[in-house]
């Protein structure tokens, strides 16, 4: 799989299903377009001022998921798993139609995301990709959660743990170079909640459309679910899976090298504000060659067009 040159879907991909905190069924539709589009959501049941751009600028919540706006108040929720599969397959331009306020949880993972965008084929554009190169390390902290990103040469590296009082999640820790690695586990591993904090949760009018089909709940020192977990680590693999698709509100792939304890949404937007706040933290840059060689990645292969 090239990822050279912008890449968009083949064809059209639809997919429908309940939303995890509004509780309403939601119709997705996700087209091809041109190069240099990027990723844009469409809300098709509003007749104007209906587009929505997943940029960090735009999120407008990260309480429980990812929520953009647009300047006209228009909103599409829970984005992060539909972007995290978009930006493993190296989907860079795609219109995502939706008729509704919130992206459909599915199975609480970007396992069918992640198969219908392949379903769907790939088509390959003779434009190349821009990525996003980190110049600098910068950090961010909420009290004992923290989050930093600092150059790395050849890859999207994530070093990522969590750290739980509850005996089955406890401490667990993962890494992951999202452009080597095969990372089918955090595709594969689903949203989860501790179930003392469901009640609170539905309280504040949120996780109306949550159950055991699209959500991992433990309670004490079992897991709820028959199926038990897809992988040892879903609870962190989960996480990643989220940070990734965060990331992506950065407009373009990323190499870096991020480590996060005890993050989440929000740390991840607070941490792209910081670093685009300064053009001396990054640099924007275009491959113009048709094969590159890893070893030359940082060399005379890439162009700043910042």
């Amino acid at each position: 799989m090239s990822y050279l040159n912008q890449k968009t879907i083949k064809n059209s991909v639809s997919f429908s299903g309940v939303a995890l905190h509004s509780g309403l069924n939601v119709n997705v539709n996700i087209k091809p377009a041109e190069p240099d589009t990027g990723i844009i959501f469409k809300r098709v049941d509003l007749k104007t001022n209906n587009l929505v751009y997943p940029n960090f600028m735009n999120v407008s919540n990260t309480s429980l998921n990812t929520t953009i706006a647009n300047e006209f108040g228009a909103k599409v929720s829970t984005i992060e798993h539909l972007m995290g599969a978009l930006f493993g397959l190296g989907i860079d331009n795609a219109i995502v139609e939706i008729d509704n306020e919130e992206v459909p949880i599915l199975d609480g993972s970007a396992k069918i995301f992640i198969e219908k965008i392949i379903s769907a084929g790939f088509k390959i554009s003779n434009s190349p990709i821009k990525i996003i190169k980190i110049n600098k390390e910068i950090s961010f902290s909420d009290g004992e959660r923290s989050i930093s990103i600092k150059p790395s040469t050849l890859n999207l590296e994530i070093d990522f743990e969590i750290k739980y009082k509850n005996e089955i999640i406890g401490n667990q820790k993962n890494k992951f170079k999202v452009f080597e690695d095969d990372l089918s586990d955090v595709y594969n591993s689903r949203t989860f909640c501790l179930y003392e904090d469901i009640e609170l949760i539905k309280k504040n009018g949120l996780a109306k459309g949550g159950s055991l089909e699209n959500a991992i709940v433990v309670k004490g020192n079992q897991i709820l679910n028959s199926e038990g977990l897809r992988n040892k680590k879903e609870f962190v693999n989960h996480k990643i899976l989220d940070c990734i698709g965060d990331l992506y509100t950065s407009g373009y792939r990323i190499i870096a090298s991020v480590i996060c304890s005890r993050g989440g949404h929000y740390l991840t937007n607070q941490l792209l504000r910081k670093v685009f706040s300064n053009k001396e933290n990054f640099s924007i840059l275009e491959i113009k060659e048709k094969s590159l060689p890893h070893t030359l990645i940082n060399r005379n292969l890439l162009r700043s067009i910042a």
